[in-house]
């Protein structure tokens, strides 16, 4: 069968009505820019790009100098083609407006440059993470209060893992869908269409470090999976973690499995440890569209109404039957504290 490009995908997309040409011209401008940034994480040492960059982000947190060159290679790609009305991007306090010489469109992107920055150094899949929400009617100088849409509202969301391949996962809400660069013609081809999450899993991922500070709830959960067949869920579970979220998100979307920031008495005063906007909503947008589920713990995540543009939140995700028990438990712990 012949390959299907990103391109000619993005087409059959605009035929089917699922988007306009304004959004798919928008994705193709994102996939060019996460191709430059494939190329500088490829480099590594011999392309100067390791290391710290001496700055800190709006999030208190050291700046690697891959996290500085790719969210430029981001805000560049994006400033000129017309399909934005602003952006926001992890590693910045306030939106990005579209510069006043360049055309502005309906939509506003909000990206992750560069997940899992921690593992660069040590040559680790790292990614990029995006989201597309519509710019509200009649706003021509968008601000963060306009990006503050509830998850329900994403027009597309997707991923880029820089790993042995680089891969963009992307949903428009009609499936979930996984496309491959062919480096030797620099394109992305559909590598597998509408992806199915299984429902059950014997896989976990989270950071176990954390445990002496998780919630009851969460301490009841792992000890459990952690008992394997001789405790009360019969039967044995692996655990993996990458401590990067496309990587471990990513074998979810492989293989199936469940992914877990909870809520811990580290990170309670800021709500969570990853972020809504930026991590959190274009996740569960993507696990959703996989037939998996997305919560907060408590909630569907998708449903939560941000209240600012770097809020954080606990998150549960993957496949569906273990995240509804981990969020039952948590749940019901809740009302027996009344």
């Amino acid at each position: 069968m012949k390959p299907i490009s990103l391109i000619q995908f993005l087409i059959e997309e605009r035929r089917a009505g699922h988007v306009n040409a304004e959004l798919s011209l928008l994705i193709e401008v994102v996939a060019r820019a996460c191709k430059r940034i494939a190329v500088a994480t490829n480099k590594g040492a011999i392309g100067g790009v390791l290391g710290e960059a001496g700055t800190g982000n709006i999030q208190g947190e050291a700046q690697k100098k891959l996290d500085v060159i790719s969210n430029e290679i981001l805000l560049e790609a994006n400033a000129w083609g017309g399909q934005l009305a602003a952006c926001a991007s992890e590693e910045m306090e306030d939106p990005q407006p579209i510069p006043d010489m360049y055309p502005k469109g309906n939509h506003l992107l909000l990206f992750d440059p560069l997940d899992g920055s921690s593992n660069i150094d040590v040559n680790i899949s790292v990614g990029t993470i995006f989201s597309v929400l519509r710019c509200p009617d009649g706003v021509t100088n968008p601000k963060a209060e306009h990006f503050l849409q509830a998850g329900t509202t994403q027009l597309a969301a997707g991923y880029v893992v820089y790993g042995p391949a680089t891969v963009l996962v992307l949903t428009f809400g009609h499936g979930t869908h996984e496309f491959t660069l062919d480096r030797e013609v620099g394109s992305f081809i559909l590598s597998r269409r509408d992806i199915r999450i299984p429902e059950e899993t014997g896989e976990f991922a989270i950071n176990m470090s954390n445990q002496r500070h998780w919630e009851a709830p969460m301490q009841r959960y792992i000890g459990e999976l952690l008992a394997g067949k001789d405790g009360p869920r019969g039967r044995d579970f692996n655990m993996r973690w990458v401590a990067s979220m496309v990587a471990d998100v990513h074998r979810i979307i492989t293989r199936g499995g469940v992914f877990f920031y909870p809520l811990d008495a580290k990170i309670k005063s800021k709500g969570g440890k990853l972020r809504l906007m930026y991590e959190a909503n274009p996740m569960a947008f993507i696990i959703e569209q996989a037939g998996g589920a997305a919560t907060t713990g408590r909630g569907r995540l998708l449903e939560l109404q941000p209240t600012g543009l770097h809020q954080r939140v606990p998150v549960f995700l993957g496949s569906k039957k273990e995240v509804e028990v981990a969020t039952h438990y948590h749940v019901e712990a809740d009302r027996a504290q009344g």
